[in-house]
């Protein structure tokens, strides 16, 4: 009887699969697939190749690159899934995917590593009253880098409701951090390192409605404060420390703040926080878009928690050849100073204009003889260029490798890594300005072991983020590992924040909203104050909204990338998919972050035996600058899916 069950059961199932509906995943609206590069293709390779994984082609599917995601909505309608999942045989490199299959958040199908020229692995999942699908293209833990990641002959049997893409779940873009009230708050940095004898140029950073009115006490002499807009300025006093007292009125209340002015060697003492046009215009960028964010740091109110610099990256300069002509002359002039193009008629008047807001210049070349856009670089006229940046008022160098590999072929490392940088290095230390410099040679050599040594204040860590986006946290993880190199005065840097309306960085594209969703958006800037590196701003500043401001501008967020110790968070892994990061802060309390890298959200708890503390402890929710309550022996809560919950964590009074 049970044997006759049985096969009246199969031939149900197998009439119920004759009756299904087949519905292609290319059928799909693919625009709500996420992924690391490109955009999903239909029925060809992410390089727009016919579909082939080790040998085999294939006439229907999607191609796609890791890390890649699309949520499809099957409300029940669906009974199978099916596919054939492999590297795609175009991809031109040693490529790594990880294919999943998530059914109401259970994992029902999972690849395993797979690399170029192994066999497409078999997908067959049963979907009958399942309500969502995830498909997932993770990249192996090693980076993005020929992720080709092809989704063939993938289709459903459909009974019922016809499957559709959809957005991913809790993508509201919720304000989280309160309006500052009309009363001043003093923020930024406690402490500010200035070479003794430079100019020296300060913006108190202070909230609250103006007029305000500024104040200080013990002020060096050399020093002078406007007390209407509370810019300090003069020239740096001599080598040692001052504490000078910081005052903010206006109708509504006052506040005060405390500053150490250290007059000596170390520039950068807290990480720098600014804007960067490189992920918003590329090489669009003229001196009216330098100006316009000058004017948007300033009246969004990002100046009053701490953003200070300004600064120009790549295509200021002319170039032999580039697409727009007014960016394209002569490179030097008959003495071989750097001539910038068209769009930029007058550097001084720039870092002027600039300056007299309180805020600082930046700007970008290569020690090679051309920059990554095929500008023109500073080989063999270093000197000569770092001249003209101080003379034109610049205070931060961006340095780039770009074409450095072509000239310094025969040279040995690690020296020939280091060269260039000590160099420029030497020059800006020896010049009549405090200029910071950056040294963009995407982490090669551990420039972070040496990067302090020969004179820098920060460090890229890795390639471009552009790139990555939806790594976020493995960068961040990385750059944790990093952790002992990163302090006052150095800043292990792992690239510009890209949230809000951002540029493809593949295509160079105009500024448009981002891909990453609003739970990362807020996870980016966490993990970024969490390890105490640069936070530089590289949207769109002519089109800010109140959901980018209100993540870039919380000065709580802000306090605790600032803070004094310099300390980038230490990792302790929970589970493959979240961890909890915890970062000393000057005052004795703890910065906190449970992160949730994973699809769906978790119950995570962060006990206080990991903290360091004992006791009853009070938890703060930073993002929302509210109190959550006392706490015996740890905080429990769930994190919503690729989030971090950020808190400080203080004894209990």
């Amino acid at each position: 009887m049970f044997r006759c069950a049985a096969v009246v059961a199969s031939l149900v199932l197998a009439l119920a699969a004759q009756a299904a509906e087949t519905v292609y995943l290319e059928t799909l609206d693919l625009t709500k697939m996420r992924q690391g590069y490109g955009q999903a293709q239909v029925n060809q390779s992410i390089r727009e190749k016919p579909l082939a994984i080790a040998g085999k082609a294939f006439e229907h599917g999607v191609g796609s690159h890791a890390r890649g995601e699309l949520w499809v909505a099957l409300d029940g309608g669906s009974d199978r899934f099916s596919a054939s999942v492999g590297i795609d045989d175009n991809a031109g490199g040693a490529g790594t995917v990880v294919f999943q299959v998530l059914v109401d958040g259970k994992l029902r199908f999972d690849s395993g590593v797979m690399k170029p020229g192994q066999a497409a692995k078999a997908i067959d999942v049963d979907l009958r009253g399942a309500k969502l699908l995830l498909l997932l293209a993770e990249d192996a833990g090693d980076g993005i880098a020929y992720d080709h990641a092809n989704w063939c002959d993938a289709r459903f049997a459909v009974s019922g409701t016809a499957p559709r893409a959809v957005d991913p779940p809790d993508d509201q873009k919720v304000i989280l951090t309160p309006k500052p009230g009309p009363q001043p708050r003093l923020n930024g940095p406690l402490t500010y390192g200035c070479r003794p004898g430079n100019p020296f140029l300060y913006r108190i950073p202070c909230q609250g409605t103006r007029p305000i009115t500024f104040s200080a006490d013990g002020l060096p002499a050399s020093l002078r404060l406007d007390a209407r807009t509370g810019i300090i300025s003069g020239t740096a006093p001599a080598r040692g420390e001052t504490v000078v007292t910081l005052h903010a009125e206006n109708a509504a209340g006052r506040a005060q703040r405390s500053l150490k002015i250290v007059a000596g060697d170390k520039l950068a003492l807290t990480p720098p926080l600014g804007w960067n046009h490189w992920y918003a215009h590329y090489d669009r960028i003229t001196d009216a878009m330098m100006r316009q964010a000058a004017d948007v740091l300033v009246s969004s109110g990002l100046a009053d928690v701490g953003y200070s610099f300004v600064s120009i990256d790549d295509c200021w300069m002319n170039a032999e050849r580039q697409r727009d002509p007014l960016r394209v002359g002569p490179l030097r002039d008959d003495q071989g100073r750097l001539l910038p193009n068209k769009h930029f008629p007058d550097m001084k008047a720039l870092t002027d204009y600039i300056h007299a807001k309180g805020l600082k210049a930046g700007i970008y070349t290569s020690p090679g003889p051309r920059t990554c856009a095929g500008f023109c670089g500073a080989w063999q006229h270093e000197a000569q260029d770092a001249g003209t940046f101080a003379d034109w008022g610049f205070d931060l160098l961006k340095y780039d490798w770009c074409s450095y590999g072509e000239v310094c072929r025969d040279e040995q490392e690690p020296e020939k890594l280091i060269k260039p940088y000590r160099l420029m290095a030497d020059l800006l230390a020896k010049g009549p300005r405090d200029i910071q410099l950056n040294l963009c040679q995407y982490g090669m050599g551990k420039v972070w072991e040496w990067g302090a040594g020969i004179g820098g204040q920060s460090w890229r860590t890795g390639g471009d983020l552009g790139f990555e986006l939806s790594r976020i946290f493995e960068i961040a993880l990385r750059n944790c590992e990093l952790r002992a190199w990163n302090g006052p005065g150095g800043w292990n840097d792992p690239d510009y924040v890209q949230i809000g309306k951002i540029g493809n960085a593949g295509a160079m594209g105009e500024p448009k909203d981002g891909p990453l969703s609003p739970n990362e958006q807020y996870s980016f800037v966490s993990l970024w104050s969490l390890m105490a590196c640069p936070i530089f701003y590289s949207g769109d500043m002519a089109n800010l909204d109140e959901f980018t401001l209100n993540i870039l501008g919380n000065a709580e967020v802000i306090d605790i990338n600032q803070d004094p110790l310099g300390q980038c968070a230490a990792v302790s892994p929970i589970d493959d998919q979240s961890f909890l990061m915890v970062k000393d802060l000057a005052d004795g309390t703890k910065a906190v972050g449970l992160a949730n890298r994973g699809q769906f959200p978790k119950t995570l708890t962060a006990p206080w035996r990991l903290l360091g503390v004992g006791g009853k402890q009070t938890v703060r929710d930073v993002w929302r600058q509210k109190d959550l309550g006392a706490f015996e022996d740890g905080y429990t809560t769930e994190v919503p899916r690729r989030s971090v919950l950020l808190l400080k964590v203080a004894p209990t009074r």
